[in-house]
């Protein structure tokens, strides 16, 4: 079977709405959300980063979850929004790719750095007394740069693997923003085994 991916320009997001007063609704509320992460998540950074009172290794975290935080949801959101606002339902392959590959990415990266934040808080709890040896700047920096790698590494993985899989079933993807499960809809039945494979393998990875 010829892979049909070659000739897949670009591929439909799924509508909010049909009507157009319920997309610029939409549009509204969606720009309402993202402008209230942006200003929450910003402030939590310039707080952080300005006062060096707060350079501790709980804080270091949670500036750099802000961080991925941000990534995260700029990376879905504006697209739906241009699309509710422009009336329209295409995003280009590459954009596709890459708006996968990105939210993998701070998806992980996030999980990974919750981790991190977890094992902070217990030994500031359980081994208060070697909290300064176990968690020093060197320390924080090569546990937060892991968790960054992490999500970089799996989403490399699970992007390159999922748009190398032929596409024989259109361009639809049930979703309003890329992700792997509504690509594997559209790729042939021969592939799922392939691809569940690297699902495991990758995030095993992570």
């Amino acid at each position: 079977m010829s892979n049909s991916s070659s000739i897949i320009t670009e591929f439909l997001l799924l509508a909010f709405a049909d009507t157009r007063e319920l997309q610029l609704l939409h549009f509204g509320l969606f720009l309402g959300i993202y402008l209230a992460a942006l200003l929450g998540n910003g402030l939590i950074i310039t707080a952080i980063a300005c006062n060096h009172h707060l350079h501790t290794p709980m804080y270091f975290f949670l500036l750099n979850l802000s961080l991925l935080d941000l990534g995260c949801i700029s990376t879905t959101l504006p697209k739906a929004m241009a699309n509710s606002l422009w009336d329209t339902r295409a995003i280009s392959y590459a954009g596709c790719a890459a708006q996968l590959f990105f939210f993998i990415f701070f998806i992980v990266g996030e999980y990974c750095l919750l981790t991190v934040m977890a094992y902070d808080r217990y030994v500031a709890i359980c081994k208060p007394l070697h909290y300064g040896t176990l968690l020093g700047s060197r320390a924080c920096a090569h546990m937060a740069a892991a968790a960054w790698g992490s999500g970089f590494l799996t989403a490399l993985l699970h992007t390159a693997n999922t748009f190398s899989l032929p596409l024989c079933h259109g361009n639809a993807v049930d979703q309003f923003f890329c992700e792997i499960p509504q690509i594997l809809k559209l790729s042939c039945s021969d592939s799922y085994l392939r691809k569940a494979g690297l699902l495991v393998f990758g995030f095993s990875l992570s």
